[in-house]
């Protein structure tokens, strides 16, 4: 099934600003929040679909990549919900604090905050790596095997409330101003908000009860990627401090350029080299093709900068927007040097009418030609 556009979701336009992205979403989270929707799981799916819309619109960097991308461009991590996406627990963490209120959910649904008692649940940081790949695999979409290093929680690792703030992750302090009494609250300088704190860990993991260990994950690149596209994968990068949500992992795509084919948007591109006699008389060639080689007819009298078109034969839109083609821009090759007898020839050739430029010939250079066809 496919996926919906985040913008309808949330029903905002794509120029929407921050506060009214956060509006939207906060609007959906009320109507379809689990508890005010006991065993619906039509409501459910539609909160989760609503979480999913905007951790991505209400971040730059994934909004960037969505709005040039879109969904191909969060590299179809099945986003909440599904494999490597966030569970129930993970979305009331971490934005249930777009109400202005870390106990909104709490509050007005009755005391659930997905299971967890006070603090905030941590986001992981990102990892960022590149992967190589060959046009074919651009062009047909590929599933690959990456090996990096992440941050996890190391095993023994165990915690206490913290007691500084009690486990509510917060402190709240009152002073007096010219205006009153005035109450603040602030994220526990101890715990750092988690509402926890370490007491014991093993000597290897660092503060944060974290260690660093090599993982494998496949990865699925959708048809149709290019150099310098960002792909996402949800929950696999390092883990948050405390048990808390892991962060992404973002793959940077990078070509392997091709021997003899070129890129250009979503068409492939050839330059095909004739000899003279296969130009002027015609002849059926071989070409390079991402399937493999593909035999072709020039026509006799084809001209230098002529270009040929093998249909569908391109890279498909990322967004499936259709399909480029293998565009053949034919040249003709010149010798260099000539014997006694092949310039006999060419001098016998020259005085003939054929031989000689018509007005036909002169109508357009290459470059116009060129731009008539784009």
């Amino acid at each position: 099934m496919a996926k919906r556009d985040y913008y309808d979701i949330l029903g905002v336009a794509k120029g929407a600003g921050a506060d009214e992205i956060k509006k939207a979403y906060r609007k959906l989270a009320i109507k379809y929040h689990p508890d005010k929707n006991p065993g619906d799981k039509e409501a459910e799916e539609n909160f989760k679909e609503a979480a999913e819309a905007y951790d991505v619109l209400s971040n730059e960097e994934k909004r960037r990549r969505y709005d040039q991308f879109g969904h191909a461009g969060m590299g179809g991590a099945g986003g909440y919900g599904g494999q490597g996406g966030f569970s129930m627990d993970d979305i009331f963490s971490q934005f249930g604090d777009i109400f202005g209120d870390d106990n909104f959910f709490g509050s007005f649904f009755g005391g659930q905050q997905g299971g967890r008692r006070g603090g905030r649940q941590s986001v992981g940081s990102n990892i960022r790596i590149k992967l190589k790949l060959t046009l074919a695999e651009m062009r047909t979409g590929v599933e690959k095997k990456v090996k990096y290093r992440r941050m996890v929680e190391a095993k023994g690792v165990e915690y206490s409330e913290c007691r500084n703030c009690g486990g509510s992750g917060a402190v709240r302090w009152v002073t007096n101003t010219f205006l009153g009494q005035m109450a603040t609250t602030a994220a526990c300088n101890v715990c750092g908000g988690l509402g926890r704190t370490i007491t014991s860990k093993p000597r290897e993991a660092n503060e944060h009860g974290l260690i660093s260990e090599e993982f494998e994950t496949s990865i699925r690149i959708p048809a149709g990627v290019a150099d310098g596209m960002q792909l996402s994968v949800n929950g696999k990068g390092n883990a948050g401090p405390g048990g808390g949500v892991p962060g992404d992992l973002i793959v940077l795509v990078e070509e392997i350029a091709h021997e003899e084919l070129t890129r250009d948007g979503n068409n492939v591109m050839y330059n095909l080299w004739l000899s003279f006699p296969e130009a002027a008389m015609g002849a059926n060639v071989e070409v390079p093709t991402l399937d493999g080689m593909a035999r072709i007819k020039i026509d006799a009298g084809t001209q230098p900068g002529k270009i040929l078109r093998l249909k569908g034969k391109g890279f498909p839109d990322v967004n499936a927007y259709g399909t480029g083609d293998q565009l053949i821009v034919v040249n003709v090759f010149v010798p260099h040097k000539l014997n006694g007898e092949e310039k006999d020839i060419l001098l016998k050739l020259q005085e003939s009418k054929h031989f000689k430029p018509d007005e036909k010939s002169r109508e357009k250079g290459f470059f116009d030609k060129m731009k008539d066809f784009f």
